[in-house]
């Protein structure tokens, strides 16, 4: 399918922080033009009850061919595209509505898990090959992201052309001091590394069929 418009979603800041890099990155995309395709950003709440409700009305409106769902994972270093996304919400920490889950379906009924759309494996190798910091994930959690994730995924399971995933960012520099397990990561480096996922989804990139997770 030819991609002209791109969605990309980012959450709003949550557990007592002020800034969010996947919103930040998110709105530094919001506009672009790349490879012929228009990008358009939109927050979502990092909420249970609201997180889905909002992404399904931005597929809706926007009708994307791509969709790059981001969010923070505070202690990890690298940016990590995640593979598979789990029918379970299970919350360590209350959402920003004050809701802690535990144990309860994404999908009441849904498949017990879904797999993400890109082609991870050829994207990572982009990534490093570029000198960012990347990494395959196989976990999204058990928060507002895995939710978004599997929730996007179990969205589009009637349009199989939609290209889609999710993609967990490490903190900003200026989190540091709330994360002090990870290695931040700046924002230009962050922006940076969306666009050229970007810039290789757009016109189409094949996957790796590379065992155990290689992509050497």
């Amino acid at each position: 399918m030819s991609v002209q418009r791109v969605l990309v979603t980012g959450f709003e800041p949550f557990g007592g922080e002020t800034i969010n890099p996947s919103w930040d990155v998110a709105q530094a995309l919001h506009g672009q033009v790349r490879g012929g395709a228009t990008i358009t950003a939109v927050q979502l709440p990092c909420a249970f009850a609201t997180s889905l409700p909002a992404l399904r009305a931005a597929l809706r409106r926007h009708r994307p061919q791509l969709v790059l769902s981001l969010g923070l994972a505070g202690s990890r270093s690298a940016i990590s595209l995640e593979r598979v996304a789990v029918n379970l919400c299970d919350a360590r920490i209350p959402d920003n509505a004050g809701a802690q889950p535990a144990g309860t379906p994404v999908v009441a009924g849904g498949p017990a898990a879904c797999f993400t759309r890109l082609p991870v494996k050829a994207l990572l190798q982009r990534l490093q090959a570029a000198g960012l910091p990347a990494e395959l994930s196989l976990s999204a959690g058990s928060f507002v992201c895995n939710q978004v994730m599997y929730g996007l995924l179990h969205a589009l399971r009637r349009q199989p052309g939609v290209a889609a995933g999710f993609i967990h960012l490490p903190p900003l520099p200026a989190q540091a001091a709330a994360h002090p397990g990870s290695r931040p990561l700046a924002l230009a480096d962050q922006v940076r590394a969306l666009e050229l996922l970007v810039d290789a989804l757009v016109p189409g990139l094949d996957e790796l069929h590379i065992p155990g997770g290689r992509t050497d």
